[in-house]
C-alpha cells in the first residue's frame, strides 16, 4: 500500500512549519545534488525562508552559475514567455491596483486565520468577529444540511433493509413449510 496523499496547504503551527521547511529544504538540496552528479548539470538553488533566512546550494560556483544565467537571458532576442508576461504586467496600468488588491486580500485572509491582529482597532476586531461569526453560521448550516441528508439516506437504507429482511423471513417460512410437506410425504406409510 502506497503513501496516503494529502492536500498541500500552508502549515498553521509555526514549529511544525519550521520543521517541515528544514526537512524539505534538505531533501530539495539532496535532489539538486543528485541531479548535478547524475547528469553533470550546473545547478543553483536559492531559498528564502518565511523568516527571511537565506539558504542556497550550487553544484559549482554560485557566482559563475548566476553570471551564466544573466548572459543567457540577455542574449535571447525575446525573453522566455514568463518574463515577457511579467514585463507586460508591470507596464500594465492595472498592475498597481491589482497588486494592492492582492496584498489586501492576503492581509484579510491572514486576519481571518487569526494572524496579524495586534494593529487592529476594536471596531476592526468587532467587524472581523462578525465576519467570522456569519461565515461560521453558514458553515454550520451547510454541515447540518449534509448531516440531515446523510440521516435521510441512512433512514431509507434502514427501511430497505427491513423490507428485505421481511421478504427473507417469508421465503424462509415458505421454504420451511415446503420442506415439512416433503418430509411428511416421504415418511408417510405406504398404502397397502
Amino acid at each position: 500500500m502506497g503513501k496516503e496523499k494529502f492536500k498541500i496547504k500552508r502549515i498553521d503551527n509555526l514549529s511544525a512549519r519550521q520543521v517541515t521547511f528544514s526537512k524539505r529544504r534538505s531533501g530539495l538540496f539532496k535532489k539538486a545534488h543528485e541531479l548535478a552528479v547524475l547528469c553533470d548539470a550546473q545547478i543553483a538553488l536559492i531559498i528564502f525562508s518565511s523568516t527571511g533566512k537565506l539558504s542556497h546550494f550550487s553544484s559549482s560556483s554560485m557566482k559563475e552559475i548566476l553570471e551564466k544565467c544573466d548572459r543567457k537571458c540577455s542574449s535571447f532576442e525575446n525573453y522566455p514567455l514568463q518574463l515577457s508576461i511579467d514585463r507586460e504586467l508591470v507596464s500594465n496600468e492595472k498592475f498597481p491596483s491589482l497588486s494592492k488588491e492582492a496584498a489586501e486580500k492576503s492581509r484579510l485572509l491572514r486576519r481571518l486565520r487569526g494572524e496579524e491582529l495586534r494593529r487592529l482597532s476594536i471596531d476592526e476586531l468587532q467587524s472581523l468577529e462578525n465576519s467570522l461569526h456569519s461565515g461560521l453560521t453558514r458553515i454550520m448550516e451547510k454541515k447540518n444540511e449534509k448531516i440531515m441528508n446523510e440521516i435521510d439516506k441512512l433512514r431509507k437504507k434502514g427501511v430497505d433493509l427491513v423490507e428485505k429482511n421481511e421478504l427473507l423471513k417469508r421465503q424462509v417460512c415458505n421454504t420451511t413449510i415446503l420442506l415439512l410437506f416433503y418430509v411428511m410425504e416421504t415418511e408417510a406409510p405406504a398404502s397397502p
